[in-house]
């Protein structure tokens, strides 16, 4: 890709985002032109806030700035660093510290994110201001979309959003996801009527704790507002992929109810019946529909069999999220996928500005209020560990065609902190840089909001392996595939196995079924959000060892090797999607075993004494 040649002053001059649908979208959008057109002068200022407002904190004071708020003395002052560099820090807050460690505004609760080396959930600190700050950028996004599609306010949304759990640390702070913060918050309960973004989902049925309940609740109030329903949507691909699969497996329950008008007593949570009574009357006529549509068994383009007015799937289908854009073709049609923003827990980034492009062509653009950006070059040439704070690039300096590393400092205290997300410069809206998201750095498997890395999947391996021990047996090789054509996906691991005196070993193997026991360990061995999501949520399938027979991994270097590896440089990978390794790997396998049980798994967090 070419290196970016227009000037900030010609880019500037880019077509303008409009006609706006109303006026309050028109303020809207000429916010995203102010925030676009001087980023860099936005970034300046966000960085001075921050550093003004947070610079009687423990954790600056540590980094002697004098009272500076330039980017200069920051950059040079400051170090670059991870989540374990802050652990302790965050342990303290977690334990009950409340003095200004890392932020002068006092920390109201933490979100978790996926992954620490241990195993655990992260603990990103957050402050009571960020909910305005993820507001905002909520509220850009149907005045974008209304470019696109008009008539969103003849109808409704039908979104499956759901709450996690949440736990307290021994401090006292609520700890729970980013969005289940969101739903919980006055912000999305009492949010004002907005004929743009009317939901079928009562907010009882969003909130309630009990997957089956809410999703029950979901699909229901969904197939009795059939005809409203202009847009179908969840969080991630992968939740809408188990509504589906919830319609498959409980379509003639749902027809009871809509026939009889009243609700089946496997919901029991009265705020939940309480909100669903409410629209829920007699309706033999759209029960005999829906049950002659699900009767059929051929799903194939269902979304649009039974919502027929719907107009798009609102849906993150980037990074590895994409492995699932044809089974969403399939089910819908081939509605169009719209990609509308970029956040994690730790800040809330942007948004796309192009929404209903396709989903191989998803560009965020940052906006410049929502944190302070650096951008750390990744690739060839660039040793990210090395050297990182002489690297860092501002957003305004970022190149075309350039991949980088996120790094953000944020309101909540967070100082050059590593995201993980690697990004790609695709183009500028004005002077804004445009990204796609390109992976989670060092992430090999992921089913859905799970984030498994090699040192982990080699640690889970390592665990269930020594279950071989006492039959003279161990793992040769083996490597791992986010299987996604069942619904929910699992976690697939191929195994190839040496043997002392094979058939007896096998017999005994198979007699005693350590292979299952095997998959179990693995997932024990997994971390706490892949555990959880096996556990409560349901989104992942138990996980799966194929055993491969003798040589398979041989053949599989000799394949590398057939297309231009090296072998002097070869390695086994621990992740494979390139369709002929797979069929490669599935035409040896001898015997494929599941996990016999659900991980253990427990809301409350262990906790890390520091």
């Amino acid at each position: 890709m070419a290196v970016e040649t227009v000037t900030p002053a010609e880019r500037a001059n880019a077509a303008k985002l409009g006609p706006a649908a109303n006026e309050k979208d028109a303020e809207k959008l000429r916010f995203i032109e102010e925030m676009t057109s001087n980023p860099d002068a936005v970034q300046k200022n966000v960085l001075a806030e921050i550093l003004t407002r947070n610079a009687e904190t423990e954790y600056l004071r540590r980094y002697d700035l004098g009272g500076a708020t330039d980017r200069a003395t920051f950059k040079a002052n400051v170090p670059v660093v991870t989540y374990e560099d802050l652990q302790p820090e965050i342990q303290r807050i977690a334990n009950g510290d409340r003095s200004a460690i890392l932020s002068a505004h006092p920390i109201s609760e933490f979100l978790t994110s996926s992954g620490t080396s241990a195993g655990e959930r992260k603990l990103m600190p957050t402050i009571k201001e960020e909910l305005d700050r993820r507001q905002l950028l909520y509220s850009l996004l149907m005045p974008v979309m209304n470019l696109y599609v008009p008539g969103l306010d003849k109808g409704k949304g039908l979104y499956f959003l759901f709450v996690k759990s949440e736990t307290k640390t021994p401090g006292g702070l609520t700890a729970r996801p980013v969005l289940t913060s969101y739903y919980k918050s006055e912000h999305f309960k009492s949010r004002p009527y907005d004929p743009y973004n009317v939901h079928t989902s009562p907010n009882a049925a969003i909130l309630c704790a009990d997957a089956f309940q809410s999703m029950y609740a979901q699909m229901l109030c969904g197939l009795l507002q059939r005809l409203d329903v202009l847009r179908v949507g969840a969080v991630f691909a992968s939740g809408l992929l188990r509504a589906i699969r919830f319609l498959q497996l409980h379509w003639q329950e749902l027809i009871q109810d809509i026939a009889a008008g009243s609700l089946t007593a496997k919901i029991t949570d009265p705020s939940v019946r309480a909100a669903v009574t409410e629209i829920l009357k007699p309706d033999p006529e759209l029960a005999e529909f829906v049950a002659a549509e699900c009767a059929k068994g051929d799903w194939a383009g269902i979304i649009t069999r039974i919502w027929p007015n719907t107009k798009y799937l609102d849906v993150i289908v980037t990074g590895a999220m994409a492995q699932y854009i044809p089974t969403l073709e399939y089910y819908s049609g081939g509605l169009p996928m719209a990609c509308t923003m970029y956040a994690s827990s730790e800040c809330y980034f942007g948004l796309n500005l192009k929404p209903m492009c396709d989903p191989s062509e998803v560009s965020y653009t940052i906006m410049p209020n929502m944190g302070y950006f650096e951008f750390l070059p990744h690739g060839d040439g660039y040793d990210a560990d090395k050297a990182a704070a002489q690297q860092l690039v501002d957003l305004a300096d970022v190149e075309v065609g350039k991949k980088y590393e996120l790094v953000i400092t944020t309101y909540a205290g967070l100082n050059r902190y590593r995201v993980g997300d690697i990004l790609q410069v695709t183009g500028f809206y004005n002077a804004a840089p445009q990204f796609r998201f390109v992976r989670r750095k060092n992430v090999l498997l992921s089913i859905e909001s799970d984030k498994t890395d090699e040192a982990e999947l080699q640690k889970a391996v390592e665990s269930a392996s020594a279950l071989l021990r006492p039959y003279d047996a161990s793992v040769v090789e083996y490597t791992s595939h986010a299987y996604t054509k069942s619904i929910p996906g699992h976690y697939v691991v191929y195994w190839e196995l040496l043997t002392k005196g094979s058939a007896a070993v096998a017999e005994a193997l198979a007699r005693d079924g350590v292979m299952e026991k095997c998959c179990l360990a693995m997932e024990e061995a997994l971390n706490a959000v892949y555990r959880q999501s096996r556990v409560a949520d349901g989104s992942i399938g138990p996980l799966e060892i194929r055993v491969v027979r003798g040589g398979t991994f041989e053949e599989l270097m000799d394949y590398a090797i057939s297309r231009g590896a090296s072998i002097n440089q070869y390695k086994v990978p621990r992740c494979v999607s390139f369709p002929p390794i797979l069929e490669l790997l599935d035409s040896r396998v001898v015997s494929a075993h599941f996990s016999p049980a659900p991980p253990k798994w427990s809301p409350r967090r262990r906790t890390e004494e520091n």
